[in-house]
C-alpha cells in the first residue's frame, strides 16, 4: 500500500494566463505530445475558454487544470492534468465539480470531451461524472511510439 505524505487539498479556484507555465508544465509531465507554454497562453486570453486551478494552499503552486471552451451553448473539455506527485489524491475530482458547476451557470447545455481509450482511468472520472459514451475517434491521438490511439468521445448534459 502506498503512503502519501500528509499535503493538505488544494483549493480550487480559475486561472488565467499567469499559470502558463506552471500549466505547460503540468501536461508535459501527463502526455506524450504535450502543449506548450504559448499555446496556454492564447487558450487563457480566448474569451470562450474557462480554466479552473487546483492550487496548493501554502505555497500557492498549480497541482492541477482543466481548461474548457464554451461555444454557442456547448462546451469541449480540451485537457485536464494534474502533476504527477498530486495524482491519485482526488485533484481530478475536485476540479470537475466546480467546473461543470461554472459551465452550468453559464448556460452551458451539453458538455463534451476526448479521451484516450486506454486511459482506464480518465475513462473511470468521467464516467463517475455522468459522461456517456458517444463516438470514437480511429487513430486520434499520437502516442510515445509508432502506434496511434482511438479517442473516446463521451457527453454530459448540464441544463
Amino acid at each position: 500500500m502506498i503512503t502519501w505524505p500528509a499535503k493538505a487539498l488544494p483549493f480550487i479556484r480559475p486561472i488565467g494566463v499567469e499559470r502558463s507555465a506552471e500549466c505547460a508544465a503540468i501536461h508535459a509531465a501527463s502526455f506524450a505530445y504535450p502543449w506548450q507554454e504559448a499555446d496556454f497562453e492564447q487558450l487563457f486570453v480566448a474569451p470562450e475558454t474557462v480554466a479552473d486551478g487546483a492550487i496548493e494552499a501554502k505555497e500557492e503552486y498549480l497541482t492541477g487544470f482543466v481548461l474548457s471552451r464554451i461555444v454557442a451553448g456547448e462546451a469541449e473539455i480540451l485537457t485536464i492534468a494534474v502533476a504527477p506527485e498530486w495524482r491519485r489524491r482526488g485533484i481530478a475530482t475536485s476540479l470537475l465539480k466546480p467546473h461543470l458547476d461554472g459551465l452550468a451557470a453559464s448556460r452551458v447545455n451539453r458538455l463534451f470531451l476526448e479521451v484516450d481509450v486506454g486511459n482506464i482511468a480518465a475513462r473511470a472520472l468521467y464516467a463517475n461524472f455522468g459522461f456517456e459514451l458517444v463516438g470514437e475517434r480511429k487513430a486520434y491521438y499520437r502516442t510515445a511510439g509508432t502506434e496511434m490511439a482511438a479517442a473516446l468521445i463521451m457527453r454530459r448534459d448540464l441544463l
